[in-house]
């Protein structure tokens, strides 16, 4: 059970790890095609808040998608060692990024940005159930060994 599990985080984290890493190879200069893709999605972001007479605050884009490569990162490498906080940081990851840069509902519903958007969205979807799956039975876990109570053989 111990190798399986270690080869299904290895297996589910992979994304998170190889697409963190992609970004930061990508980033140079001008924070790469990651913040070249993020700064409409977060402009319409900034147009639906302001909607409803809220300002939002004035925040560097390219500081914003360094803690989502940290998350995305870091989060990956200490899901793959098995912990909690490495699942806790990829579901901050995803709830934050996944309604904002798969934004479906922007779109026409005929259209193919729908489409991939909305297939994109439900990914993220999946993926944040696994986490909440792993750290569900990871709690179950330990509440069943603290419960496990040794008892006498009689012969």
């Amino acid at each position: 059970m111990g190798f399986t599990s270690f080869v299904g985080r290895v297996l589910f984290s992979a994304i998170f790890i190889f697409a963190a890493w992609h970004k930061v190879t990508d980033f140079g200069q001008d924070g790469g095609s990651a913040l070249k893709a993020m700064t409409p999605k977060v402009d319409l972001l900034r147009n639906h808040i302001t909607s409803f007479g809220v300002s939002p605050p004035e925040v560097e884009l390219k500081y914003l998608l360094m803690a989502a490569i940290a998350l995305e990162g870091v989060g990956g490498i200490l899901f793959t060692l098995g912990t909690s906080l490495g699942a806790y940081l990829l579901i901050i990851f995803l709830t934050f990024v996944t309604p904002i840069m798969h934004d479906f509902y922007n779109y026409d519903i005929s259209s193919r940005e729908y489409v991939t958007e909305f297939t994109q969205f439900l990914k993220n979807l999946s993926l944040l159930g696994g986490l909440l799956f792993f750290l569900g039975m990871k709690n179950y876990a330990a509440k069943k060994s603290k419960k496990k109570v040794v008892k006498p053989k009689t012969n």
